[in-house]
């Protein structure tokens, strides 16, 4: 009987590890970029505003505010600290991040997929110079999503950095708590870009509002969990940071300096709530 030697086994493993990590990052490349054509109803055969058709109002309410809902919480959940400790027990630390990515891709993929048509008009501007606008700000709106991604650590935020660091055999250090571009105007600038995107809309039907008033409920509650764990974990240095960056809106409140003037939001992806 063949034994196989222990390095062939651990090259193995890190070859497994890494095509995991890039499988999940590719699928996450997949559920943001139809995102943005879902959102906009852009190229892709299912959008927020044209998904499963035939279903009654009611029906297809209840169907898309559960997919919002799974989303919801698969996403916040699986972010959380006691989770993470739990689920580490069974999925190995370096691929754990990549485990949420693949499966917040995967939930967002299954919401793209199930949504039904709602299609009344809630409203619709048609002065060629206000869509342009709305159209201008929707783009930018996805640019700051992607763009605060880089700010922090992108390869980390979706579990590249983990994978290759295990490539190599060195130990991942997490960057963490640093100050960068955005986050010295506000604290989520990520979940800024999309509250943007997913409201700027030159046609808003009932499909549209119902995913950017789930969307939206969502982040402002997310976050509220999320800077509760960045508390607690970083203490007086991020509570310094909170009373001195608004969480949103630049400028907001009177800025005294900022030590510390960014964070890696580790209970999200820049998958779309959206």
């Amino acid at each position: 009987m063949t034994t196989i030697p222990s390095s062939a086994r651990k090259r193995t493993r890190r070859v497994l590890v890494v095509g995991y990590g890039v499988l999940s990052y590719l699928v996450f490349l997949i559920a943001f970029l139809y995102a943005i054509g879902f959102v906009g109803g852009i190229v892709v055969p299912r959008s927020v505003d044209h998904g499963v058709d035939g279903a009654p109002f009611t029906v297809a309410l209840l169907i898309n505010s559960a997919l919002l809902g799974l989303f919801a919480i698969q996403h916040s959940v699986m972010a959380r600290p006691a989770f993470k400790r739990w689920w580490t027990r069974f999925v190995p630390p370096v691929i754990e991040r990549s485990t949420y990515v693949l499966l917040a891709s995967l939930v967002l993929l299954l919401m793209y997929w199930q949504w039904r048509t709602m299609p009344a008009v809630v409203w619709q501007v048609d002065q060629p110079a206000a869509r342009v606008l709305l159209w201008t700000l929707f783009a930018a709106g996805w640019v700051t999503v992607l763009a605060a991604t880089f700010m922090i650590n992108h390869f980390e935020l979706f579990g590249l950095r983990q994978v290759f660091a295990a490539w190599r055999g060195s130990p991942n250090r997490e960057i963490g708590f640093q100050a960068t571009w955005l986050y010295r105007l506000v604290r989520h600038p990520l979940m800024l870009g999309f509250l943007i995107a997913f409201w700027a809309t030159p046609v808003m039907t009932a499909g549209h509002l119902l995913f950017a008033i789930g969307t939206t409920g969502y982040i402002l509650i997310a976050v509220q969990i999320e800077e509760r764990d960045l508390v607690a974990e970083l203490g007086d240095s991020y509570r310094d940071y909170r009373t001195t960056v608004p969480a949103f809106v630049p400028g907001l409140r009177p800025r005294r300096g900022c030590p510390m003037a960014g964070a890696t939001p580790k209970g999200f992806s820049a998958a779309p709530p959206g």
